[in-house]
């Protein structure tokens, strides 16, 4: 847990962000430290000590952020979107098109990260996100759309372990194919699951 309570200039965390995910998506993480971090960024070892902790709570600050990201993206495209079908699809599309668009991100948070260290933090949860697919859920079962006994959890559960397994997958052939391009290989499947 961070003591530290400053939060870090956006000039300084558009020099540091990006080296610390490059850093952690290329190599282990026990071999990722903040020396490293620092030369590659040019920003001090006690400048990133003044707003960190450690490299832990540098990564799992930026972790955190970005999924936050995540779900503020989430919300606009799902802004005007009435049809249930489609705002399930687009949950998927938005996720898949953000870790494209963040590939250190999506290796970073779903292959390097050790899984026991990831789920002591708080970024962990993906509370935001599960918010947002909590909202369509309950908008779901309103409309009769899908199945209305179905536990919420289960939904959320289906999105991650989805979501989680095109991005292992992803990574293990080599990062040949847009993540995007993958949703009309699997949301047929998510959609008869589910669906009333």
């Amino acid at each position: 847990m961070t003591t530290v309570t400053q939060k870090m200039p956006q000039k300084l965390k558009d020099r540091l962000y990006p080296v610390v995910l490059r850093q952690f998506a290329g190599k282990d993480f026990h071999a990722v430290n903040i020396r490293d971090i620092s030369r590659e960024s040019g920003i001090s070892t006690g400048t990133i000590y003044k707003y960190f902790s450690s490299k832990e709570d540098l990564l799992f600050s930026i972790i955190n952020e970005k999924l936050l990201d995540l779900a503020s993206l989430m919300r606009l495209h799902l802004e005007g979107t009435e049809d249930v079908r489609e705002m399930f699809r687009k949950l998927f599309w938005v996720t898949m098109n953000f870790f494209d668009k963040n590939p250190d991100l999506a290796i970073t948070a779903f292959i390097t990260v050790p899984l026991k260290s990831f789920m002591a933090n708080k970024s962990y949860k993906r509370e935001t996100e599960i918010d947002i697919l909590n909202e369509i859920v309950e908008k779901a079962k309103r409309k009769g759309a899908v199945i209305s006994d179905m536990e919420n959890h289960y939904f959320v559960d289906l999105y991650m372990m989805i979501s989680v397994r095109h991005i292992q997958n992803w990574y293990v052939h080599g990062m040949k194919w847009k993540l995007a391009d993958t949703i009309n290989h699997f949301f047929d499947f998510f959609w008869k699951v589910v669906q009333n």
